[in-house]
């Protein structure tokens, strides 16, 4: 078995981290880089930038906040947020991050999953997605922050992002996003047994069990949370010792 992640989420807007419940009531957390270089101590695997309001207002990726962060980072540095094309890709990549996350513009342009799999790799493509429950019980795929619902199946979208050649899907739920209940159990395991890639859980994480709970229930790959690691009510030291001390395999 791979050993499971445990990924700080630094959501990003003007500059500064930020942290909402259910995409809103935003609250300023602090600097990017100098959060990121916490987490580094602590011990995460890897951790996640978005700059999450990049697509909404159509701007470009923050390369001067990747570059900073990737002086002082030493373990691998996802970024979302304003990736629109190959060379955004590029861009992002040669900043210093390993990875990008696409979200709003690859469910506008699925094309752009393949060509920067084609180019950079598989393993540099994670597609993030922003989903919520339908009345009719299934999940629809949301764009621009959980702004505007494009009425997209979400098993019939993770899908269609493997067959693309993604090399990683990183999940957040909406309904749970902030509220610290717990992640998106039946969500996450609809998605883990519907492709064969790795699968982020996001959204959600409210208590220290919460972590070992999706890796004892889903075959996810990684957990990732942000209010809980930026208001310091967990470390990440303590969510690895915990899902240790339940025989779960932890980097």
């Amino acid at each position: 078995m791979l050993a499971k992640r445990i990924i700080p989420c630094l959501d990003v807007r003007d500059g500064r981290v930020v942290k909402g419940v259910n995409f809103e009531g935003i609250r300023e957390v602090g600097d990017p880089v100098e959060c990121a270089a916490e987490y580094n101590r602590q011990g995460a695997d890897e951790i996640v930038f978005y700059d999450i309001t990049a697509s909404h207002e159509g701007r470009g990726v923050m390369l001067d906040v990747v570059r900073e962060t990737a002086k002082r980072v030493f373990v691998p540095l996802t970024v979302g947020g304003g990736i629109k094309t190959v060379d955004d890709i590029r861009d992002t990549l040669r900043a210093g991050a390993d990875k990008v996350s696409v979200n709003s513009q690859a469910v506008q342009n699925p094309q752009l999953i393949r060509e920067g799999a084609d180019i950079f790799g598989s393993q540099c493509i994670c597609v993030g997605i922003d989903a919520k429950k339908t009345p009719a019980g299934n999940w629809t795929v949301y764009i621009n922050g959980g702004r505007i619902d494009m009425h997209l199946d979400l098993l019939d979208w993770v899908r269609q992002i493997e067959a693309l050649g993604a090399g990683e899907i990183c999940l957040n739920s909406i309904d749970t996003d902030g509220v610290k209940g717990g992640f998106d159990l039946p969500m996450l395991k609809a998605v883990v047994d519907a492709v064969s890639i790795p699968v982020i859980a996001s959204g959600g994480a409210g208590k220290l069990g919460d972590f070992a709970e999706a890796f004892e229930k889903t075959d996810c790959s990684a957990a990732l949370a942000a209010s809980l690691f930026h208001f310091r009510e967990l470390t990440v030291q303590e969510v690895k010792a915990d899902c240790r001390a339940k025989g779960i395999i932890v980097r």
